[in-house]
């Protein structure tokens, strides 16, 4: 990404009770189960090319945000079992309407006991200086980890 007053990365650590494992089996092979875990925020995520758990797939969300439905589609970028890791390039949908380009980067790492602590990091680029910064979108994806936590735990 191009180093600009235009760009930004917010990022945050969210502690779970699933394992590095669990989660990242979440995102990368079964994000089309997402929605089942947080109805309220997720409402689907359907494979509009490619295959589950690949690189270069390109997956298509349906999600609240702000109190309104939106849509992002995505491409699978990167993909580390061994260290719990993915990231998606946004390349179509409502964030592309503020943002010239957005990649979401999610690790889970082991947390000393039980659990994870998840990292994401959301990197972009704003269209112009009247765009915010995605703060609440960074409160969403916390959000939406937390309710994949509670049903892979229950």
């Amino acid at each position: 990404m191009a180093s600009s007053a235009l760009t930004g990365k917010l990022e945050t650590d969210v502690e779970i009770k699933a394992s590095p494992e669990q989660f990242h089996d979440m995102f990368s092979n079964r994000p089309h189960h997402v929605h089942h875990t947080c109805k309220d925020k997720i409402q689907g995520c359907d494979l509009h090319d490619g295959e589950w758990g690949k690189v270069g797939s390109t997956v298509f969300w349906n999600y609240v945000h702000d109190g309104k439905a939106k849509v992002a589609k995505e491409i699978v970028e990167a993909i580390d079992p061994e260290k719990n890791a993915i990231s998606f390039r946004v390349i179509e949908g409502d964030l592309m309407e503020e943002y010239k380009s957005f990649v979401l980067h999610i690790q889970a790492s082991p947390k000393e006991g039980v659990g994870s602590i998840l990292h994401w990091i959301l990197e972009y680029e704003r269209l112009h200086e009247g765009v915010g910064h995605p703060e609440t979108l960074l409160q969403f994806v916390a959000d939406v980890s937390k309710d994949i936590d509670a049903h892979l735990t229950k």
